[in-house]
């Protein structure tokens, strides 16, 4: 997965606190990541604009979605969709220091 930065340390220091993402240095020294359960690898690219609208929405999920929205906002993000549009599944929309717009979703109970 390639998702578009503005700049990389801040897109792999939000990525790493929000969602505990493993950063590490490809052998051509780019910046990468693997996903908290190690079932995503992509790394950040500079040359692209964000996906802002895209037409299809990637979610991340996630253990509690409150307190993931919480780290979002804290870190540079900001919360675009509220708890609730996509009911009953339990959804929200962020964007992340980049732009980028993801989804977040939380199984529930």
């Amino acid at each position: 997965m390639e998702i578009p930065a503005l700049d990389l340390k801040v897109s792999a220091d939000f990525y790493a606190t929000v969602f505990n993402w493993r950063i590490r240095t490809r052998n051509d020294g780019s910046t990468a990541f693997d996903d908290g359960v190690g079932e995503v690898s992509g790394t950040w690219v500079t040359n692209k604009k964000a996906v802002a609208d895209s037409g299809y929405m990637v979610h991340i999920m996630v253990d509690d979605i409150e307190a993931t929205m919480a780290m979002v906002k804290s870190n540079g993000g900001k919360i675009t969709q509220e708890v609730g549009a996509d009911a009953p599944e339990i959804t929200t929309k962020f964007s992340d220091p980049a732009g980028n717009i993801f989804g977040l979703y939380q199984e529930p109970a």
